[in-house]
């Protein structure tokens, strides 16, 4: 059986993700392809980790990548998170993630529609108000929220929700209504109000953005080949770390895995994965510092981290899992950093580093600052470290 190293994984998560100097790209939807969607939560993360890879893009190059000529779109895919992929990745996600959360979305929402008091009858008042819905972008072209509400008053409806309880609140049916609507693949997130950093976005029908309907493929071939690109870019891995990453039950996961072709190996921390013609050793990279985004795909890669960030995850991460900004060197976490609010990007180191590794962080910093011009970032998931050097 082949057994890999943490040494092994380390170089693969270098070239792989595009982070060594010698595999870095000049193509945005290789990046977003080979990392299986750049996670798109935070608006700011698409355009950081893409820069990541491609020091010298601009943030208009993405803006026309996802935009004008529209070879990337932000979707729903892994652990009902929005990514941005390129098109023909999403009916993968479509199929392998998304949609199978529709009659479940479909039911909590009748019910909170029910509970909240909005109607007694919620099917049919759910499947009108989406067609009037989907009827308002038809005439209107992209279009936000609150505009949506002009035409179809049931949007600007609040639906009160967990009275009497600690966590009781209310949503407003716009956000549930278009977040449904997205889910089934009807509607997608087109350009957002305001600059690269905002999450308010139009919302536009998906057969008039996209130059011809998305291909259909069914939720186990789309299982199949999402895992056989994730073992082939994030692989060697558990099986664990791709149920995880997946967001599947564990059946689906073994199910998905048997069909990709992937074969057993050894991992330093016990059994793992991998496609059976990608066994050979992986050349070792150039060493080299970067500075990734909260959220990056490559630091929310694996549900096990220890093999590249160290004992740093009550540091880096928040309570629920999600990553801050990392400082890497040579294929491993060593720190974090964060922006001050003037704008200053700062970072600490949480283990020692050689002269040349300090040396190159400072220079990633000083490109990072040039690059951001002014723009502060502040993730929108904060974690221990970030708010201690942002502050």
């Amino acid at each position: 059986m082949r057994t890999f190293t943490n040494h092994e994984r380390r170089a693969r998560l270098a070239r792989r993700h595009f982070l060594a100097p010698e595999t870095m790209t000049t193509d945005l939807v290789e990046i977003a392809g080979g990392l299986v969607g750049l996670h798109a939560s935070d608006p700011a993360t698409v355009f950081l980790s893409a820069r990541a890879r491609m020091p010298e893009m601009k943030v208009a190059d993405m803006e026309a990548a996802l935009y004008e000529s529209r070879t990337l779109l932000k979707v729903l895919g892994m652990r009902r998170t929005m990514f941005v992929v390129p098109v023909e990745l999403a009916p993968l996600l479509d199929a392998g993630c998304a949609s199978p959360l529709v009659p479940g979305e479909v039911r909590r929402l009748e019910q909170m529609l029910v509970e909240g008091g909005i109607t007694d009858q919620p099917g049919p008042w759910l499947r009108r108000v989406m067609a009037d819905t989907e009827q308002a972008l038809a005439r209107r072209g992209p279009a936000l929220a609150t505009q949506l509400s002009q035409d179809v008053p049931e949007l600007a409806l609040q639906i009160a929700f967990g009275e009497g309880k600690r966590w009781a609140g209310k949503v407003g049916v716009s956000t549930r209504i278009l977040f449904l609507l997205a889910t089934t693949g009807r509607i997608v997130r087109a350009r957002p109000r305001g600059s690269w950093l905002s999450s308010q976005y139009h919302w536009v029908r998906t057969e008039d953005w996209l130059p011809q309907p998305l291909p259909h493929i069914t939720e186990q071939e789309a299982r199949a080949e999402l895992a056989r690109r994730w073992l082939q870019n994030f692989g060697p891995a558990s099986i664990n770390d791709l149920k995880w990453w997946s967001g599947w039950t564990l059946t689906q996961t073994r199910s998905a895995v048997a069909a990709a072709g992937a074969v057993e190996v050894e991992l330093e921390d016990g059994p793992g994965l991998a496609l059976a013609g990608d066994l050979d050793p992986e050349p070792p990279p150039t060493p080299a510092a970067w500075l990734l985004p909260s959220l990056d795909s490559t630091v929310m890669g694996w549900k096990e981290r220890s093999w590249y960030l160290g004992d740093h995850h009550r540091t880096l991460f928040d309570s629920n899992g999600n990553a801050g900004p990392t400082v890497w060197w040579d294929s491993r976490v060593v720190g974090g950093w964060a922006q001050r609010p003037a704008g200053e990007v700062v970072y600490r180191l949480l283990e020692p580093v050689p002269a040349e590794a300090e040396s190159a962080i400072t220079r990633e910093v000083e490109n990072l600052q040039w690059w951001l011009n002014g723009s502060r970032v502040i993730p929108r998931f904060r974690t221990p470290l970030e708010k201690e050097l942002g502050a």
